[in-house]
């Protein structure tokens, strides 16, 4: 088994890492959702479940997918600003791998609404890339709803 090089990020590499959310929620703000789509790492692993316990499911998405999805969110703004107030803890399994758990407010309009997500994150040539995509509530829209 190989052995893992837990707790070896830098600070320079959370630095980068918290420039990437920075970018992304930049994108997510002007509800850029081709620019979203250029920060992941496809095919993109997606977990969530339904408003009823035990109602898990997990899927993949390609970029059009993603883009379709998204661009389907993103356009429930209706142009009204988006903001975002993000509290972040990275856990670095190693130097190129990452677990972000996030709570997260996003207002749109004056309407605020809560959420925690995980993300995955995986570093190739330098750059992050979002790979993983955890978050409850989705499963319904997403056609895996009970």
């Amino acid at each position: 088994m190989p052995e893992t090089t837990t707790g070896s990020a830098t600070e320079q590499d959370h630095r980068d890492l918290e420039a990437w959310f920075a970018r992304y929620d930049t994108y997510a703000a002007k509800a850029d959702v081709e620019a979203m789509a250029s920060t992941a790492l496809f095919p993109l692993n997606l977990v969530t479940d339904d408003s009823d316990p035990g109602s898990g499911w997990a899927g993949q998405w390609s970029r059009e997918e993603y883009v379709r999805t998204m661009s389907g969110v993103m356009g429930e703004s209706g142009g009204e600003e988006v903001t975002f107030e993000s509290q972040r803890a990275p856990h670095f399994l190693t130097r190129s791998l990452a677990v972000v758990f996030t709570d997260s407010t996003m207002t749109v309009g004056g309407h605020s609404r809560r959420m925690r997500y995980s993300d995955i994150l995986v570093k190739q040539d330098g750059e992050w890339y979002f790979q993983t995509m955890i978050q409850g509530g989705w499963a319904g829209m997403l056609g895996g709803g009970a």
